[in-house]
């Protein structure tokens, strides 16, 4: 479970490293080319959250935070694919924004998931141990 989980974070880390640098390509107007890319790694941000979402829920952390970090990860992509129709003309930018802020949550959100289910891990180890 450890190896999965680690793997998960550094997906989403690089993964996200990847599409910051391209976001803020494609904001100046440079390699607009590299859409379906940044589009394929915001995916593959997603399957990360939901990975350690499922993580989470197999180590029973709050099914309040599983459930709410699945449904964040359909606001990400249906944001993506909006964005280019919300707020068109000089009022874009606050749409860009708001894109690169759901992409920092989801990073926040999956370093929580990690979080939570390494201190549930902790606390089984240490109920197991005390009861030897």
């Amino acid at each position: 479970m450890n190896a999965a989980i680690s793997g998960f974070r550094i997906l989403i880390r690089i993964a996200f490293l990847i599409e910051l640098a391209l976001g803020l390509l494609f904001w100046s107007g440079n390699l607009v080319a590299l859409v379906p890319v940044h589009e394929l790694l915001g995916l593959l941000l997603v399957l990360g959250l939901w990975g350690l979402a499922v993580m989470g829920a197999i180590a029973r952390i709050p099914p309040a935070v599983v459930a709410v970090s699945l449904a964040y990860g359909l606001v990400v992509p249906v944001l993506g694919e909006l964005q280019g129709n919300l707020l068109s003309g000089s009022a874009h930018w606050v749409i860009q924004a708001v894109h690169l802020l759901i992409g920092l949550g989801l990073v926040a959100l999956a370093e929580w998931l990690r979080l939570l289910i390494r201190g549930r891990q902790a606390a089984r180890l240490q109920s197991t141990e005390g009861a030897k």
